[in-house]
């Protein structure tokens, strides 16, 4: 299960390093100090900073990457919830009174 915080996965910088998903992120900023040669040569997904990917395969990671889908998702749902809330605005400016009368 891809949700399950107990999994297993496999580390991008050690590949005998097996860690649980919950404790991932603290890993690869463990491990990125621990391996800068490797670090130099992986390239980090714009969708999910989990994703490090050689930096030649990046590219094709970014055009097959689930979790594009979920940020594309994400800017629709923000972008018409802005569209709803500027067609539902009501307009609560009034006029300050005025003591003039042009006519006289």
């Amino acid at each position: 299960d891809v949700l399950d915080p107990e999994r297993l996965i496999q580390c991008p910088y050690n590949k005998h390093h097996r860690i649980r998903a919950c404790r991932f992120p603290y890993h690869l900023v463990k491990c990125r100090k621990s391996y800068p040669e490797v670090a130099k040569e992986l390239a980090t997904c714009p969708f999910n900073a989990r994703h490090l990917v050689p930096q030649a395969d990046l590219s094709n990671h970014i055009m097959k990457c689930n979790d594009k889908g979920f940020i594309e998702q994400d800017i629709g749902n923000q972008s018409s919830g802005f569209q709803r809330e500027q067609m539902n605005a009501v307009s609560t400016w009034q006029a300050p009174p005025c003591d003039e009368d042009w006519e006289t």
